[in-house]
């Protein structure tokens, strides 16, 4: 797959929301990252909230990676460092590669334009799994809004680009 192959087409994604508390009608993360996507000009094929539970995480990921096409999925919720926030063991459990910089850079973020000191609880990440992008942000809106303007959707195409090559 070329560059120019993956930048004519809207990319394919998934969204996964890890809470015990939200639902469809209160999940405004995950509203978040939709609306981002599609103004991005990429595609939402598939949603759904998962309460913080390794297995159940795992399950869906490895679902909708073996039969969705998806070129991403964009997780949100359980990446603190609460005994449930198990999001990260997660999605490192089922990737080959482990994206650093993305949580680095996160923290960063978050450190200098966001939530100061508080950045250092936050476990973001990055990785890829069966040739899936995967990303686990934090479930605030704040935490949302800016993984997914300063880092997602600037270099979306680029890391789907690279993982295919």
């Amino acid at each position: 797959m070329s560059l120019q192959e993956v930048s004519e087409r809207p990319l394919v994604l998934g969204v996964l929301t890890v809470s015990d508390t939200r639902t469809p009608e209160t999940d405004k993360g995950g509203d978040t990252v939709i609306q981002l996507i599609e103004e991005g000009g990429h595609i939402v094929k598939v949603r759904t909230i998962v309460p913080d539970d390794f297995t159940r995480i795992s399950e869906v990921l490895q679902r909708w990676i073996a039969i969705e096409s998806l070129d991403a999925v964009i997780l949100t919720g359980g990446t603190g460092i609460a005994k449930r926030d198990v999001s990260i063991e997660a999605v490192e459990s089922l990737c080959t590669k482990i994206i650093p910089g993305f949580g680095e850079l996160f923290r960063y973020l978050s450190f200098t334009e966001d939530i100061g000191t508080r950045a250092i609880a936050s476990r973001a990440t990055a990785g890829v799994s069966s040739d899936v992008l995967l990303i686990s942000l934090p479930g605030s809106v704040g935490a949302v809004t800016l993984g997914m303007t300063k880092l997602v959707l600037p270099e979306i195409r680029h890391l789907v680009f690279e993982i295919n090559k």
